[in-house]
Protein backbone atom coordinates (compact mmCIF):
# COMPACT_ATOMS: atom_id res chain seq x y z
CA UNK A 1 0.00 0.00 0.00
CA UNK A 2 1.43 3.24 -1.07
CA UNK A 3 2.22 5.82 1.72
CA UNK A 4 -0.69 7.92 1.65
CA UNK A 5 -3.22 5.12 1.29
CA UNK A 6 -5.91 4.66 4.21
CA UNK A 7 -7.45 1.21 4.83
CA UNK A 8 -10.59 2.09 5.34
CA UNK A 9 -11.71 -0.51 8.65
CA UNK A 10 -14.94 -1.47 8.64
CA UNK A 11 -14.99 -3.83 11.22
CA UNK A 12 -13.79 -1.31 13.56
CA UNK A 13 -16.80 1.20 12.81
CA UNK A 14 -19.19 -1.58 12.33
CA UNK A 15 -18.14 -2.79 16.62
CA UNK A 16 -18.76 1.33 17.57
CA UNK A 17 -22.37 0.97 15.92
CA UNK A 18 -22.98 -2.25 17.03
CA UNK A 19 -22.33 -1.18 20.57
CA UNK A 20 -24.19 2.02 20.51
CA UNK A 21 -26.75 0.17 19.48
CA UNK A 22 -26.97 -2.73 22.28
CA UNK A 23 -27.21 0.56 24.60
CA UNK A 24 -30.53 2.28 22.44
CA UNK A 25 -31.83 -1.37 22.72
CA UNK A 26 -31.37 -1.34 26.11
CA UNK A 27 -32.99 1.74 26.49
CA UNK A 28 -36.09 0.58 24.68
CA UNK A 29 -35.87 -2.80 26.97
CA UNK A 30 -36.56 -0.45 29.65
CA UNK A 31 -39.50 1.08 28.34
CA UNK A 32 -40.79 -2.64 27.83
CA UNK A 33 -39.81 -2.73 23.97
CA UNK A 34 -37.61 -5.18 22.39
CA UNK A 35 -36.82 -5.10 19.10
CA UNK A 36 -37.71 -8.38 16.98
CA UNK A 37 -36.02 -9.27 13.69
CA UNK A 38 -36.86 -12.33 12.04
CA UNK A 39 -35.23 -13.86 9.66
CA UNK A 40 -36.48 -16.69 7.11
CA UNK A 41 -34.39 -18.61 5.20
CA UNK A 42 -35.93 -21.11 2.33
CA UNK A 43 -33.12 -23.73 1.31
CA UNK A 44 -30.17 -24.97 2.45
CA UNK A 45 -27.90 -22.70 0.20
CA UNK A 46 -24.70 -22.74 2.12
CA UNK A 47 -23.53 -19.11 2.05
CA UNK A 48 -26.71 -18.10 3.01
CA UNK A 49 -27.07 -20.52 5.86
CA UNK A 50 -23.46 -19.09 7.07
CA UNK A 51 -24.71 -15.24 6.73
CA UNK A 52 -28.42 -15.85 9.05
CA UNK A 53 -26.40 -17.90 11.37
CA UNK A 54 -24.15 -14.59 11.76
CA UNK A 55 -27.36 -12.45 11.47
CA UNK A 56 -29.12 -14.21 14.50
CA UNK A 57 -25.80 -14.03 16.58
CA UNK A 58 -25.40 -10.37 16.31
CA UNK A 59 -29.30 -9.82 16.77
CA UNK A 60 -28.78 -11.58 20.12
CA UNK A 61 -25.84 -10.24 20.81
CA UNK A 62 -27.35 -6.14 20.64
CA UNK A 63 -30.06 -7.92 23.19
CA UNK A 64 -32.69 -7.92 20.48
CA UNK A 65 -35.15 -10.54 20.36
CA UNK A 66 -34.16 -12.97 16.95
CA UNK A 67 -36.86 -15.77 15.22
CA UNK A 68 -35.08 -17.86 12.68
CA UNK A 69 -37.66 -19.68 9.93
CA UNK A 70 -35.42 -22.44 8.08
CA UNK A 71 -37.83 -23.66 5.32
CA UNK A 72 -37.37 -26.40 2.79
CA UNK A 73 -36.83 -25.53 -0.19
CA UNK A 74 -39.39 -26.77 -2.23
CA UNK A 75 -41.62 -24.52 0.22
CA UNK A 76 -44.63 -23.28 -1.74
CA UNK A 77 -44.99 -19.56 -2.82
CA UNK A 78 -48.31 -19.64 -1.03
CA UNK A 79 -46.66 -21.05 2.17
CA UNK A 80 -44.00 -18.77 2.39
CA UNK A 81 -46.35 -15.60 1.39
CA UNK A 82 -48.83 -17.22 4.16
CA UNK A 83 -45.47 -16.86 6.92
CA UNK A 84 -44.46 -13.17 6.21
CA UNK A 85 -48.41 -12.21 6.55
CA UNK A 86 -48.23 -13.59 10.11
CA UNK A 87 -44.79 -12.14 10.89
CA UNK A 88 -46.35 -8.49 9.41
CA UNK A 89 -48.96 -9.11 12.10
CA UNK A 90 -47.09 -10.01 14.81
CA UNK A 91 -46.16 -7.00 17.00
CA UNK A 92 -42.82 -9.03 18.96
CA UNK A 93 -41.82 -8.53 15.18
CA UNK A 94 -39.95 -4.84 13.91
CA UNK A 95 -37.77 -6.53 10.94
CA UNK A 96 -38.63 -8.94 8.60
CA UNK A 97 -35.26 -10.08 6.27
CA UNK A 98 -36.00 -13.07 3.32
CA UNK A 99 -32.91 -14.27 2.82
CA UNK A 100 -31.74 -14.23 -0.57
CA UNK A 101 -31.57 -16.12 -3.47
CA UNK A 102 -34.99 -17.66 -3.72
CA UNK A 103 -35.40 -21.31 -4.96
CA UNK A 104 -36.31 -20.66 -8.48
CA UNK A 105 -39.78 -21.68 -8.28
CA UNK A 106 -40.62 -18.44 -5.77
CA UNK A 107 -40.98 -14.79 -7.30
CA UNK A 108 -38.87 -13.21 -5.43
CA UNK A 109 -40.64 -9.53 -5.75
CA UNK A 110 -43.92 -10.90 -4.86
CA UNK A 111 -42.62 -12.00 -1.71
CA UNK A 112 -40.24 -8.73 -1.45
CA UNK A 113 -43.43 -6.59 -1.43
CA UNK A 114 -45.35 -8.91 0.84
CA UNK A 115 -43.40 -7.72 3.70
CA UNK A 116 -44.92 -4.20 5.53
CA UNK A 117 -42.68 -1.35 4.28
CA UNK A 118 -42.04 -0.40 7.96
CA UNK A 119 -40.58 -3.86 8.86
CA UNK A 120 -38.42 -3.96 5.54
CA UNK A 121 -35.01 -4.18 7.13
CA UNK A 122 -33.67 -4.93 3.64
CA UNK A 123 -35.13 -2.26 2.15
CA UNK A 124 -36.07 -4.21 -1.15
CA UNK A 125 -39.74 -3.20 -0.49
CA UNK A 126 -41.15 -1.42 -3.83
CA UNK A 127 -42.62 1.77 -1.47
CA UNK A 128 -38.84 2.12 0.47
CA UNK A 129 -37.20 1.88 -3.46
CA UNK A 130 -39.43 4.53 -4.40
CA UNK A 131 -38.75 6.46 -1.64
CA UNK A 132 -34.91 6.28 -2.00
CA UNK A 133 -35.38 6.86 -5.82
CA UNK A 134 -37.09 10.57 -5.17
CA UNK A 135 -34.72 11.66 -2.07
CA UNK A 136 -37.06 11.14 0.94
CA UNK A 137 -35.62 10.08 3.99
CA UNK A 138 -38.71 8.59 5.66
CA UNK A 139 -37.94 4.69 4.55
CA UNK A 140 -35.79 1.74 4.94
CA UNK A 141 -32.45 1.74 3.16
CA UNK A 142 -30.63 -1.19 1.81
CA UNK A 143 -28.25 -2.05 4.43
CA UNK A 144 -25.00 -2.69 2.17
CA UNK A 145 -25.08 0.89 0.31
CA UNK A 146 -26.12 2.23 4.08
CA UNK A 147 -22.43 0.83 5.40
CA UNK A 148 -20.72 2.02 2.42
CA UNK A 149 -22.02 5.59 2.56
CA UNK A 150 -21.18 5.62 6.20
CA UNK A 151 -17.69 4.41 5.51
CA UNK A 152 -17.25 7.11 3.08
CA UNK A 153 -18.99 9.75 5.32
CA UNK A 154 -16.41 8.92 8.09
CA UNK A 155 -13.86 9.80 5.69
CA UNK A 156 -14.77 12.41 3.69
CA UNK A 157 -16.74 14.50 5.41
CA UNK A 158 -18.64 16.27 2.03
CA UNK A 159 -19.54 14.05 -1.05
CA UNK A 160 -21.15 17.63 -2.53
CA UNK A 161 -19.72 17.80 -5.92
CA UNK A 162 -17.82 14.56 -6.41
CA UNK A 163 -17.21 12.12 -9.23
CA UNK A 164 -18.74 8.78 -8.00
CA UNK A 165 -18.58 5.32 -10.23
CA UNK A 166 -20.68 2.67 -9.26
CA UNK A 167 -19.53 -0.41 -11.28
CA UNK A 168 -22.29 -3.28 -10.98
CA UNK A 169 -26.30 -1.98 -10.79
CA UNK A 170 -28.26 -4.80 -8.90
CA UNK A 171 -31.37 -3.63 -7.44
CA UNK A 172 -29.58 -5.01 -3.98
CA UNK A 173 -26.31 -3.12 -4.61
CA UNK A 174 -25.38 -1.25 -7.56
CA UNK A 175 -28.96 0.74 -8.35
CA UNK A 176 -29.63 2.40 -4.17
CA UNK A 177 -25.93 3.24 -3.98
CA UNK A 178 -25.90 5.44 -7.12
CA UNK A 179 -29.32 7.07 -5.81
CA UNK A 180 -27.76 7.58 -2.36
CA UNK A 181 -24.63 9.02 -4.11
CA UNK A 182 -26.90 11.40 -5.97
CA UNK A 183 -28.72 12.32 -2.65
CA UNK A 184 -25.29 13.50 -1.33
CA UNK A 185 -24.62 15.99 -4.54
CA UNK A 186 -22.32 13.56 -6.01
CA UNK A 187 -22.29 13.56 -9.95
CA UNK A 188 -23.03 10.14 -10.51
CA UNK A 189 -22.41 7.64 -13.16
CA UNK A 190 -23.54 3.51 -12.84
CA UNK A 191 -21.50 1.14 -15.32
CA UNK A 192 -21.41 -2.95 -15.57
CA UNK A 193 -20.04 -5.65 -17.02
CA UNK A 194 -21.85 -4.54 -20.83
CA UNK A 195 -20.09 -1.13 -20.20
CA UNK A 196 -18.05 -0.40 -23.76
CA UNK A 197 -15.29 0.87 -20.73
CA UNK A 198 -15.46 0.15 -17.21
CA UNK A 199 -11.79 0.78 -16.71
CA UNK A 200 -11.99 4.46 -18.65
CA UNK A 201 -15.17 5.55 -16.50
CA UNK A 202 -13.03 3.82 -13.36
CA UNK A 203 -10.53 6.04 -14.14
CA UNK A 204 -12.80 9.53 -13.81
CA UNK A 205 -13.42 8.39 -10.17
CA UNK A 206 -13.14 10.71 -7.11
CA UNK A 207 -15.18 7.84 -5.49
CA UNK A 208 -15.14 4.14 -6.69
CA UNK A 209 -17.98 1.86 -5.42
CA UNK A 210 -17.33 -1.52 -7.03
CA UNK A 211 -20.04 -4.20 -6.73
CA UNK A 212 -19.78 -6.40 -9.80
CA UNK A 213 -19.38 -9.93 -8.82
CA UNK A 214 -16.17 -10.53 -10.58
CA UNK A 215 -13.19 -11.56 -8.49
CA UNK A 216 -9.94 -8.99 -9.02
CA UNK A 217 -11.99 -7.20 -12.35
CA UNK A 218 -10.17 -3.60 -10.54
CA UNK A 219 -6.74 -2.94 -11.52
CA UNK A 220 -4.51 -0.86 -10.50
CA UNK A 221 -4.27 1.71 -13.93
CA UNK A 222 -7.97 1.72 -13.72
CA UNK A 223 -8.01 3.84 -10.13
CA UNK A 224 -7.49 8.05 -10.24
CA UNK A 225 -4.60 8.72 -7.78
CA UNK A 226 -6.40 9.60 -4.85
CA UNK A 227 -9.53 7.68 -5.30
CA UNK A 228 -11.41 6.64 -2.24
CA UNK A 229 -12.65 2.78 -3.50
CA UNK A 230 -15.25 0.66 -1.45
CA UNK A 231 -15.05 -2.81 -2.54
CA UNK A 232 -18.41 -4.71 -2.09
CA UNK A 233 -17.67 -7.76 -4.03
CA UNK A 234 -16.94 -10.66 -2.22
CA UNK A 235 -15.92 -13.99 -3.93
CA UNK A 236 -14.60 -17.50 -2.95
CA UNK A 237 -11.71 -18.75 -5.11
CA UNK A 238 -9.47 -21.47 -5.04
CA UNK A 239 -5.40 -20.43 -3.37
CA UNK A 240 -2.40 -23.10 -3.19
CA UNK A 241 -3.88 -23.18 0.49
CA UNK A 242 -7.39 -23.75 -0.01
CA UNK A 243 -10.64 -21.45 -0.42
CA UNK A 244 -10.20 -17.89 0.30
CA UNK A 245 -12.08 -14.79 0.05
CA UNK A 246 -11.19 -12.17 -2.10
CA UNK A 247 -13.21 -8.80 -3.21
CA UNK A 248 -13.85 -7.38 -6.83
CA UNK A 249 -10.54 -4.81 -6.44
CA UNK A 250 -7.17 -5.97 -7.08
CA UNK A 251 -5.79 -4.63 -3.49
CA UNK A 252 -2.57 -5.04 -3.47
CA UNK A 253 -2.42 -3.19 -6.96
CA UNK A 254 -4.96 -0.68 -6.23
CA UNK A 255 -3.83 0.43 -2.86
CA UNK A 256 -0.80 2.05 -4.33
CA UNK A 257 -3.21 4.13 -6.32
CA UNK A 258 -5.77 4.89 -4.11
CA UNK A 259 -6.20 7.52 -1.41
CA UNK A 260 -8.13 5.00 0.78
CA UNK A 261 -9.92 1.16 0.14
CA UNK A 262 -11.60 -0.79 1.94
CA UNK A 263 -10.17 -4.71 1.86
CA UNK A 264 -12.39 -7.78 1.56
CA UNK A 265 -12.97 -9.34 4.35
CA UNK A 266 -13.45 -6.87 7.15
CA UNK A 267 -14.77 -3.43 4.68
CA UNK A 268 -17.95 -3.52 3.54
CA UNK A 269 -19.01 -6.88 4.96
CA UNK A 270 -19.60 -6.21 8.90
CA UNK A 271 -21.19 -3.30 7.90
CA UNK A 272 -23.87 -4.63 6.25
CA UNK A 273 -25.28 -6.52 9.57
CA UNK A 274 -24.39 -3.43 11.34
CA UNK A 275 -26.60 -1.61 9.24
CA UNK A 276 -29.19 -4.52 9.83
CA UNK A 277 -29.68 -3.98 13.40
CA UNK A 278 -29.60 -0.34 12.92
CA UNK A 279 -32.77 -0.44 10.58
CA UNK A 280 -34.33 -3.15 12.94
CA UNK A 281 -33.30 -0.47 15.75
CA UNK A 282 -35.72 2.13 13.91
CA UNK A 283 -38.19 -0.37 13.25
CA UNK A 284 -38.86 -0.54 16.60
CA UNK A 285 -38.52 3.18 17.59
CA UNK A 286 -41.63 3.55 15.50
CA UNK A 287 -43.77 1.95 17.68
CA UNK A 288 -42.37 4.88 20.68
CA UNK A 289 -42.21 8.76 20.19
CA UNK A 290 -38.75 8.78 20.84
CA UNK A 291 -36.56 9.29 18.08
CA UNK A 292 -32.94 6.64 17.73
CA UNK A 293 -29.81 8.46 16.11
CA UNK A 294 -27.16 6.48 15.42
Amino acid sequence: MSAGAVMINGKAVAEMMTNTIAREVATLRAQGITPGLAVVLVGDDPASTIYVRSKVRKTEAVGMHSVCHRLPTDTTQQALLALIHALNDDRAIHGILVQLPLPPHIQRDAVLDAIDPAKDVDGFHILNVGKLAVGRTDGMIPCTPMGCMLLLRRFLPSLSGRHAVVIGCSNIVGRPMARLLLNEGCTVVITHLQTRDVAAEARQADILIVAAGHAGLVRGDWVKPGAVVIDVGINRIDGTNGPTIVGDVAFDEVADHARAITPVPGGVGPMTIACLLQNTLRAASMTTSKDVTL
